[in-house]
């Protein structure tokens, strides 16, 4: 079994399809602690909804990473819940070096685009006006860049006619639900773990 810590900022519907995934024995690992830079941010109560300890890390004052003494933090508390592997659950921010270095190649993301295509805010958005037919979803372990890393599982979604861009995201979602638990089981079986 895995311990793995899930940071995320928003709704939590990956920390939800991940810890479902947990108790209903498909994923081995246990969840450990779940963390939010957003006060009042649905993934904490999704976690408590599930028992796992949860806690908010307030972000200091930059928009898009955190402050280099609140990321200390972060690594602190994450090392302190006994974390193996740090679960990004749409997390909004970018990891710099504390973390990067606390949990190198420990670091797990999903991303709604087939990367390298797409990285950045809104991706069903850029392709949708891109006009591509395909788009989908990647897994992928956290470096320094923005939506960057050697990938783990990718899945394409389908762009259908007459898609708008909330259509779209609801379908790239179904299939992050499914393919976040199944690259994690991948993680875990490389590290010799399940």
């Amino acid at each position: 079994m895995v311990n793995i810590g899930i940071v995320g900022s928003g709704k939590g519907s990956n920390c939800r399809a991940i810890l479902q995934s947990i108790r209903d024995g498909k994923l081995d690992a246990k969840a450990t602690v779940v963390i939010s830079d957003v006060l009042e941010a649905p993934i904490l109560q999704i976690a408590g909804e599930f028992g796992v300890p949860n806690a908010y890390l307030p972000p200091g004052h930059f928009r898009t990473r955190l402050e280099p003494i609140v990321e200390e933090q972060l690594v602190e508390m994450l090392r302190n819940a006994g974390a193996e592997v740090v679960v990004l659950a749409g997390f909004m921010r970018v990891l710099k070096e504390p973390m990067l270095e606390a949990f190198p190649r420990q670091i797990i993301n999903i991303h709604p685009s087939l990367l390298p295509k797409f990285p950045g805010l809104e991706a069903w958005k850029q392709a949708l006006a891109a006009n591509d037919k395909w788009t989908g979803v990647t897994v992928h372990y956290v470096d320094a860049q923005v939506d960057h890393g050697d990938i783990i599982l990718q899945r394409e979604v389908p762009i259908l006619p007459g898609d708008t861009p909330e259509s779209l995201h609801a379908r790239i979602q179904a299939v992050e639900h499914e393919l976040y638990p199944e690259a994690l089981a991948q993680v875990f079986r490389d590290m010799g773990r399940s």
